[in-house]
C-alpha cells in the first residue's frame, strides 16, 4: 500500500489499489481517489491463437513521426506454411493492394539502424540520420543515385551534427559496399540540396583531433596513462598552427606518445587503427616533432626522455 492525500479525510492516508476495477481507494473512508487507472507495467499474458506460440508481445513498435501513418499501420500475417494459399485468398489480395507507401523509407531506416548498431552509435544519431534521409527523400532528388552511399552519408552527417564524428573510412566499413569516394560525393550532394532547401548554410559541427583520440587509443589497447598524455598533447596542439587534418594529428600524437611509453606500437598498427596512411602519419609527425617539448606533458615524459623520439 502507498500513501495519498484524501480530500474527505483532509490528510494523507494509506490507499488500496483495486486491480480488477483499476480504482485507487482510501483505506480509511473508502473514497475512490482515482478510477480506471492505466497499468503501465509490463504485461506477460499471452494472446496468441495457438498454444504453442508463447510470445506475450501483442503491441507494435513505437510511433515514428517520419512515417505517413506514424508507423502504426496493420499488416495481415499469413498462416505458417500457407504462403501460396494466403496470397490467393481475399485477405492476401487486400494486403497486397494496400501496399505500405512508406515501404522504401522503412527499409532505409532499417539499413541506417544496422549501420549505426555496427558502429556502436547512440539512438540520437540514428534518429538524426533518419531525419536527414527523410528530408532528402522528400525532395525527390536521389532517384538514380547510389542508395547505400546516400544512407552512409546521412549517418556521417548525423555523427558530425551530434558532435560524435566518425571518419569516412569508419562509415565506409559498414556501408554495404559503398566506397569512400561515393560517400564523399553523396555527402556533398546532400549538403548542397538541403542548403538550397533551407536557404542557409548547413551546420555540420567542427571536427577536433580529440573527437577520435580515445577511440583510436582503445583500438590500440593503450594504457590509461598513455591515453591521458595523448589527450593533453592533442589539446595543446590546437594552439599550434599545424595545417593537417584532425585525424592525422591524432594519429601522429598517438605515434609520438607510444614511442615514449614502454608499450611501443609500430606505425603499421597505428595506421590500421586510425585509418590514416603511414606516409600521412609520418608527415604529420614531422610537423609536430619541433613542438614535442611543448605538447608532451612533463608528467609523462621529461626533457631528456624526448631524445628517445625518432627523428622525422
Amino acid at each position: 500500500m502507498a500513501d495519498a492525500f484524501c480530500p474527505d479525510c483532509k490528510r494523507s492516508t494509506e490507499v488500496v489499489f483495486d486491480h480488477s476495477a483499476g480504482d485507487t481507494v482510501c483505506s480509511e473512508c473508502g473514497l475512490v481517489l482515482e478510477a480506471h487507472s492505466i497499468d503501465v507495467t509490463s504485461e506477460w499474458r499471452t494472446f496468441a491463437n495457438e498454444s504453442a506460440d508463447n510470445d506475450p508481445v501483442r503491441v507494435g513498435g513505437p510511433t515514428n513521426p517520419l512515417l505517413t501513418d506514424g508507423g502504426l499501420s496493420t499488416v495481415i500475417s499469413k498462416p505458417n506454411g500457407a504462403q501460396a494459399e494466403f496470397f490467393s485468398s481475399s485477405l492476401g489480395r487486400w494486403q497486397s493492394r494496400g501496399a505500405n507507401p512508406d515501404r522504401n523509407l522503412i527499409l532505409a531506416f532499417k539499413t541506417i539502424a544496422t549501420m549505426a548498431d555496427r558502429l556502436g552509435l547512440v539512438a540520437t544519431i540514428k534518429d538524426r540520420a533518419n531525419e536527414i534521409y527523410k528530408k532528402i527523400e522528400d525532395l525527390k532528388s536521389i532517384r538514380g543515385r547510389n542508395q547505400d552511399a546516400i544512407l552512409a552519408a546521412c549517418l556521417y552527417i548525423a555523427c558530425r551534427q551530434e558532435d560524435r564524428p566518425r571518419t569516412v573510412k569508419e562509415i565506409c566499413s559498414v556501408a554495404n559496399g559503398a566506397t569512400k569516394k561515393e560517400i564523399g560525393r553523396a555527402k556533398e550532394f546532400i549538403v548542397k540540396q538541403l542548403e538550397v532547401e533551407m536557404g542557409q548554410s548547413m551546420e555540420m559541427g567542427t571536427i577536433h583531433a580529440g573527437d577520435f583520440l580515445r577511440r583510436f587509443c582503445s583500438h590500440l589497447g593503450m594504457t590509461n596513462q598513455a591515453v591521458k598524455a595523448a589527450q593533453e598533447a592533442v589539446q595543446k596542439s590546437e594552439e599550434l598552427d599545424i595545417r593537417r587534418s584532425p585525424i592525422s594529428i591524432a594519429a601522429a600524437i598517438i605515434y609520438m606518445i607510444t614511442q615514449l611509453s614502454d608499450d611501443k606500437k609500430p606505425l603499421k598498427d597505428i595506421s590500421l587503427a586510425t585509418g590514416v596512411a603511414e606516409g600521412t602519419i609520418r608527415n604529420s609527425y614531422k610537423d609536430l616533432y619541433p613542438y614535442s617539448s611543448r605538447i608532451i606533458p612533463t608528467s609523462f615524459a621529461k626533457e631528456e626522455d624526448l631524445k628517445n623520439l625518432c627523428s622525422p
